[in-house]
């Protein structure tokens, strides 16, 4: 039989529709248009369309006008001001939604005169007040898109230059003009109009397409359908099918919540039919999902955004981001076959699960555009149009599967949910831009880098450490987009500057700003796992906790050693990167109570549990990678002593099981 994912596309869909204003028709018209207009700017600039005809070449900067132009006002259509006016649309969004229109808008035809004239420090009188009102516009859209924790940090940040000499410590620094703050904000190449809405119109958008199309053309019923064709039968087989299908979704969707709520209603059911307790089965959704997100080849926005950040080639990224998304996968998917041995957990009937042979008959064609993506971004370079000839492919192959094909309704619900995405994701990182903006004004980020190295001394670990734990408190209150590039602008610098490599540094960052979504008391992906799962949330999030801990390691292994992230020789990478996984084996091991060859750690149980503690222990020793400039150690120093501390580990969990007169198990 084949998987039916129409039940969990109804629930994202459902938990998506609750954030947004009933959409009429007024409404749906002009997210239509608004969308349909900035995916066929981007095109335009993308792939060079005025040069080939002739016509006129857009300045960068009034590409992203018009950008802004047409999707921000989307935000004030679409997204209530309060739970009073979900149901309507008030007077003053549609004000709004004008006026935000119109501003930008005259910026795009004011293009020339803006850069020529220098508007940024010396603007007339009118351009002035249009700068403050859009400054304050910009804010309310990020207050609605991204919430209001975000909304409070950059509404603060943005206006510090004006109030830098008030600021304690550190902080304090000499004023700025409101008039020039507001210049320097709407007018600069480094804040709205600076690395965030780089990257957004220039790559992200036609990701976010892909996307997109693969939702609505069955991509995510395909992945599904394909895991749990190779895996759903095996022991524990649903738990690895939400890692194979969550991974592959997460990839493409970038988003955990969205990605949870569409596998979730399939796997978490299947998991607890097999034997899983709720609470662990929402866990493993939760990991998987939010591990989909640093998954090659798409990664969700964050990704672009450092590759514009680093002005590094995407391909880069990719390839460097495929190491530790192997760890943290390798390390899950051994803690779910650990504790499906232990208590003896077995996959579902292979008369209940649909024939590989049919699903890659069915949808052999989203494997092909997979491959012909990857292809162009890794072999031809060609990041920028990757995705637009991908989903090209897509739409056209799609047109000629009965089962999948569009009728003018479902092609109107593709655009619509471009549309909303692209308004969302718009006005998240404009408001971003004005943190960036303002940081770079002040010039305060060379102070706090010198501050954040002067507090750690001469120790990188302890860096590191202030790091994470700053990455994972702003990765509470912000998206994973903005709480990446207000770190990568503040304590990225401080990082590279104690020596370490500065893709490792950001990738770190990255991987900590997403921690949040499996760390309690936060763990909101886990919460929306309990919800499907009908366990404890608090129970769930720690349950998830425990599974990804892999994922609080992995970026401590590959910044102090980017061999982790494929820079480095051959014989490096292949060095550190086995002992890595044979470190997480043991971790797993000793955080399931598992161990291959040995069976069950069990018996006496203070032998037992010293027994897992000496080999997640060793394991972590085992998986660190040698750095003696930072950790003091070399590899064979390192393998050492964590050889001394499994033997160890091995030995306490055998006797504890003769101990018991338990016998071995082989597994």
């Amino acid at each position: 039989m084949t998987i039916d994912m129409t039940a969990g596309e109804k629930v994202a869909e459902e938990s998506e529709l609750k954030r947004y204003r009933t959409e009429s028709k007024a409404i749906r018209t002009c997210v239509l248009l608004g969308a349909t207009g900035s995916l066929l700017l981007s095109m335009y600039m993308i792939f060079g369309v005025g040069n080939i005809l002739g016509s006129y070449v857009l300045l960068e900067t009034e590409y992203f006008y018009l950008m802004l132009a047409l999707l921000i006002p989307l935000t004030f259509l679409l997204f209530p001001f309060n739970q009073a006016t979900k149901h309507r649309l008030p007077w003053f969004d549609v004000v709004l939604a004008a006026t935000t229109f119109l501003i930008p808008a005259y910026f795009a035809v004011k293009g020339d005169a803006i850069l020529n004239q220098g508007w940024e420090y010396t603007a007339p009188l009118h351009a002035k007040v249009l700068a403050f009102v859009y400054w304050a516009i910009v804010l309310e859209a990020l207050r609605r898109a991204g919430g209001t924790a975000i909304f409070a940090i950059s509404a603060v940040v943005s206006v510090y230059p004006v109030f830098s000499h008030l600021a304690p410590g550190v902080l304090k620094g000499q004023a700025v003009a409101f008039e020039v703050t507001a210049g320097f904000h709407i007018f600069g190449t480094e804040s709205l109009l600076g690395i965030p809405m780089s990257a957004f119109a220039n790559l992200v958008v036609g990701f976010l397409v892909f996307g997109v199309a693969l939702q609505y053309t069955g991509g995510g019923a395909f992945f599904l359908n394909l895991a749990f064709a190779l895996l759903g039968k095996r022991r524990g087989g649903p738990a690895k099918v939400a890692i194979f299908a969550s991974g592959l979704m997460g990839s493409m969707s970038g988003s955990v919540i969205t990605n949870v709520l569409t596998t979730g209603v399939m796997s978490i059911p299947a998991m607890k039919r097999v034997g899983f307790r709720p609470a662990y089965a929402a866990g493993v959704e939760a990991c998987a999902s939010t591990g989909g997100v640093l998954m090659p080849p798409v990664m969700g926005a964050t990704a672009f955004v450092m590759a514009t950040f680093l002005e590094i080639g995407y391909a880069e990224i990719v390839i460097a981001a495929a190491f530790p998304s192997l760890m943290y996968y390798f390390g899950l998917f051994l803690q779910i076959d650990a504790y499906s041995a232990r208590y003896g957990l077995q996959g579902l009937p292979a008369a209940e699960l649909p024939p590989v042979s049919k699903v890659l008959r069915d949808g052999w064609y989203f494997i092909f555009v997979f491959v012909t993506m990857i292809i162009m971004l890794l072999y031809l370079q060609r990041e920028a149009q990757a995705p637009y000839y991908a989903s090209a492919i897509l739409l056209v192959i799609n047109q000629t599967v009965k089962q999948h094909r569009w009728n003018l309704k479902r092609f109107i619900e593709f655009i619509d949910g471009v549309g909303k995405l692209f308004a969302e994701l718009a006005a998240v990182l404009a408001g971003v831009g004005l943190i960036i903006g303002a940081l770079t004004l002040t010039g305060k980020v060379g102070s706090l880098t010198y501050e954040l190295v002067r507090v750690a001394g001469d120790s990188v670990i302890l860096l590191l450490i202030m790091g994470a734990i700053t990455s994972f408190i702003l990765g509470i209150g912000m998206t994973v987009t903005a709480a990446y590039l207000f770190l990568a602008v503040t304590i990225g610098p401080a990082l590279t500057q104690g020596g370490l490599d500065k893709l490792a540094v950001h990738l770190f960052l990255l991987y900590w700003g997403m921690i949040s979504f499996i760390t309690p008391p936060v763990a909101i992906g886990a919460y929306a796992a309990a919800s499907i799962a009908q366990s404890n949330p608090m129970k769930t999030g720690f349950e998830a906790m425990r599974l990804g801990s892999i994922i609080y390691f992995v970026p401590f292994f590959f910044v102090l050693n980017p061999a982790l992230i494929g820079q480095g020789s051959m014989g490096e990478i292949l060095l550190v990167l086995s002992t890595a996984l044979f470190g997480i084996l043991l971790i797993s091991s000793g955080l399931q109570g598992y161990l291959y060859f040995v069976g069950p750690i069990d018996g006496n149980p203070i032998l037992a549990m010293a027994g897992r503690v000496m080999l997640v222990i060793g394991g972590l020793i085992l998986a660190m990678p040698g750095n003696e400039k930072i950790i003091g150690f070399n590899h064979t120093q390192i393998n050492t002593a964590a050889l001394i501390v499994c033997l160890i580990a091995i030995a306490l969990s055998w006797l504890g099981k003769r101990r018991s007169g338990a016998s071995p198990a082989m597994s």
